[in-house]
């Protein structure tokens, strides 16, 4: 937790960069320059270390933010709140700049939601039920930190012992967070492959649910696995569970990826350079990976410091949001006389 709030203070101050000078022909000088969104609504679940990584990346971009936590957690998040506000004192900052809703009452958070002139930006970070709630309620913009849906696929030219210890990672590491990956796909050319990637999972206690083909597969090399239900198709397990399916190489595995996915996070293994970089502009997800886990689609892996969420909106944050995505851009215009239509 603390570890987290110190690469945030550690990172440059997002308010005030210019992200781009042009002059027009009439002599207008224009910049785009990063201001904070105001105020922020986190609404969340479970994890306390939201709070205290919320509370800084809002503050270090210029925000407000008002935290309302789950109840799992309260005493967590209300012991988190008394230190941020004595960090506010000491620094001699506003103390509204930081605040903690001490309630999980949910007539609160629908309140909260309603109030489109004091709130900018409400982020619900937690499981499907509260994200939809929020959605569905809400009269302020919201960035959803929806379902990760995430796969990883092995394709022909795939290195064996990296897609091995990549899907491993991917689902074992922590099965219970979104970025972990839910659905392997292994091309039919490297089909292979699949009793060694099934072998390693089924060690580190992942029960696989197959398509008829990769069951036939795994059972051929005595590698236990259920048969897949239509239901396990885009279905967020978090859990040591892991969807299997053979694909009939890139196009197949696009395709299936773009029927189930939920534009979080998808993976590649491979040793194309071609096939790589049509995955990567073809798989529609906040992030795209090339030999290595669904597990960086992080934050603070991909050098942000901390995130407040990662957004599977396209609007206006894409993936991880650190102090950039928490920031609106304005024009500057600067002239000396210049008027429109030349009177």
């Amino acid at each position: 937790v603390a570890g987290a709030v110190a690469a945030v203070r550690a990172l440059a101050d997002p308010v005030g960069e210019v992200t781009g000078t042009w002059r027009r022909p009439n002599g207008l000088q224009v910049q785009r320059v990063r201001i904070p969104l105001g105020v922020v609504l986190m609404i969340y679940e479970a994890r306390p270390n939201v709070t205290t990584d919320a509370a800084a990346l809002c503050l270090k971009s210029g925000n407000a933010v008002i935290l309302r936590g789950g109840k799992e957690a309260l005493r967590t998040n209300l012991a988190l709140g008394q230190a941020a506000a004595r960090g506010l004192a000491a620094a001699g900052l506003p103390p509204g700049a930081i605040q903690l809703v001490d309630t999980p009452d949910r007539a609160l958070m629908l309140a909260l939601l309603q109030q489109d002139e004091l709130v900018d930006l409400a982020i619900p970070r937690g499981g499907e039920a509260l994200i939809r709630f929020v959605a569905e309620n809400a009269r302020v913009p919201v960035v959803k930190h929806y379902k990760g849906v995430c796969h990883l696929f092995v394709h022909a030219a795939a290195d064996a012992k990296k897609a091995v210890k990549i899907a491993v990672n991917a689902k074992a590491q922590r099965p219970g967070v979104c970025n972990a990956a839910e659905c392997l796909l292994i091309d039919r050319a490297a089909i292979g492959l699949l009793p060694q990637l099934g072998r390693a999972l089924v060690e580190r206690k992942v029960e696989l649910r197959a398509c008829p083909e990769s069951l036939a597969a795994l059972a051929a090399a005595g590698v236990a696995a259920l048969p897949a239900s239509p239901e396990d198709w885009g279905r967020e397990f978090l859990d040591l569970v892991m969807a299997v399916r053979v694909v009939g190489g890139l196009d197949e595995a696009l395709e299936h990826i773009a029927r189930y996915g939920s534009l979080h996070t998808e993976a590649i293994v491979t040793q194309d350079i071609s096939t790589a970089q049509r995955f990567c502009r073809e798989a529609e997800a906040s992030a795209v990976v090339v030999n290595a886990s669904t597990r960086f689609n992080d934050g603070g892996e991909l050098g942000l410091g901390a995130e407040i969420g990662i957004s599977t909106s396209k609007l206006h944050a894409f993936g991880p949001m650190g102090l950039a995505e928490l920031t609106a851009q304005k024009f500057m215009v600067v002239g000396d006389g210049q008027v429109r239509g030349g009177s």
